[in-house]
């Protein structure tokens, strides 16, 4: 039986992406940095460890108990919306660490026991702000950029060792907790020089008509995982599909 190690399923894609691939017949460990019942069916196939990202005994403690690991799912992530000249460094740091230093932290720990059964896939959600220019999210964007670039290379480093890295990258989901996983709210990075300009960015993301939802990624992150192809990324949603055919 395929397992499955997901990483930020508290709420939003981690969630949904668990319930997914449970739905498919595989056995899920969700991960969360505070495990809550009820928000997963009961099952003999799913199982909840606690994981912080940001930290090496959490994460060593977590790939020890989830035993052979036959896909990761680095999803866990924070948000960080509004100007860059607002964004305190402090809280850049805490993006990188999470974003990106807790992704390839993660993608280390599991790579000897993928290497040592020659198979196994990694696979890592970033964003369509990786696709297009976007305003008010450059922190962000680099956090995620930074984890493409890693990804695209490291397909290549593990494929003679039959492991696949593989890109997710979820369009905007207004939906999600994105915002509600920072400890900065939007409203505290957006000193009044940029309010207008604001309005009108965040109006323009609001469109419904070109927005994600929590199915398109877990659909999006299932295609990844169990697509024995080389291709690289997977756009999920309406407007990420769209701009990845733009670029």
């Amino acid at each position: 039986m395929t397992t499955v190690l997901i990483t930020g399923c508290s709420s939003g894609y981690g969630l949904q992406t668990a319930r997914h691939f449970h739905d498919k017949g595989w056995t899920v460990i969700a991960t969360m940095r505070s495990p809550r019942d009820g928000i997963l069916p009961a099952s003999d196939r799913l199982r909840i460890l606690p994981l912080d990202i940001t930290d090496a005994g959490s994460i060593a403690a977590a790939i020890a108990a989830a035993g052979p690991i036959d896909v990761l799912v680095n999803n866990a992530g924070i948000g960080a919306a509004g100007a860059f000249e607002a964004t305190p460094m402090d809280h850049v740091r805490k993006i990188f660490a999470t974003n990106t230093f807790g992704t390839m932290t993660m993608v280390q720990a599991v790579i000897p026991q993928m290497r040592a059964r020659r198979s196994g896939v990694i696979v890592n959600v970033t964003s369509s702000s990786v696709l297009a220019p976007m305003p008010l999210v450059a922190a962000y964007t680099a956090s995620k950029e930074a984890v493409e670039g890693f990804t695209g290379s490291l397909a290549l480093e593990l494929g003679a060792f039959g492991i696949r890295a593989k890109l997710v990258e979820p369009g905007h989901a207004p939906t999600t907790q994105f915002a509600a996983n920072s400890d900065v709210q939007v409203s505290d990075l957006i000193p009044e020089a940029y309010a207008g300009f604001a309005a009108g960015a965040f109006a323009e993301y609001a469109n419904p008509a070109l927005t994600t939802t929590e199915s398109d990624v877990a659909e999006a992150v299932w295609r990844a995982a169990t697509d024995g192809s080389d291709q690289l990324r997977y756009p999920a949603g309406a407007d990420a599909v769209a701009l990845a055919k733009a670029v």
